[in-house]
């Protein structure tokens, strides 16, 4: 089956760079809407069979125009969310933000006994992923749109997909509503393309945000 992993369209969080992981979490910016408004078009080749999105709003809400123009519903799935900050939720600045992308960066090394600070290891992130994935693989035998989050998606595509290292991840950057395209099943997933911008092009790119989940990782 092929898998789609979706971000969420842009939020508030994005545009001031902080670390927002808990729920219910905020809504899109207007640019956000435009984004998830993009998403039906760019989709409409896919024989979309299930939607899913994580408990944060802002993914349900950026699956809500395709299920509308599908006409199918967005299950929600709590193995979907973002990883969480735990001791580092909602600080921007650059010390709590490297303390979080080196944790992630640990567990891409195959550390995953490593504890984000006042939350949980990667075999934690791991299982909860893993479970959802495979939930979702095993309904369907087409096309599934997953969407979640930046750090989620980058740290589970570069530690899962057969066809390439984790560094791939960390050093090509997923914007909101970027897409990694993936094929397989719960045996195992190839990455058959990482489309790191926006699906609705370049016109809907914020280049001025401090985005630190979605940008390349040095």
């Amino acid at each position: 089956m092929r898998l789609l992993l979706i971000r969420h369209g842009q939020t508030p969080a994005n545009v001031a760079g902080s670390l927002d992981t808990a729920a219910p979490g905020p809504g899109l910016t207007e640019l956000g809407e435009q984004q998830a408004a993009a998403i039906p078009e760019a989709l409409r080749d896919e024989n979309v069979q299930g939607i899913y999105a994580s408990r944060l709003v802002r993914t349900q809400l950026t699956a809500a125009p395709l299920a509308a123009a599908r006409g199918l519903e967005t299950v929600v799935h709590d193995g979907l969310h973002e990883i969480e900050a735990g001791a580092l939720e909602g600080k921007s600045d650059e010390t709590s933000v490297k303390a979080y992308l080196a944790t992630i960066i640990a567990w891409g090394m195959g550390d995953l006994e490593a504890r984000m600070p006042g939350a949980h290891d990667g075999h934690a992130f791991f299982g909860r992923f893993d479970a959802a994935i495979a939930e979702i693989a095993a309904a369907h035998d087409d096309t599934a749109v997953v969407f979640s989050h930046g750090a989620a998606i980058r740290a589970w595509v570069g530690a899962r997909a057969l066809n390439l290292s984790g560094e791939f991840t960390l050093n090509n950057p997923l914007e909101n509503t970027g897409v990694a395209m993936l094929e397989g099943s719960e045996r195992g997933w190839e990455l058959l393309s990482w489309m790191g911008a926006p699906v609705g092009g370049a016109a809907l790119v914020d280049a001025a945000a401090p985005d630190p989940t979605g940008e390349r990782v040095d």
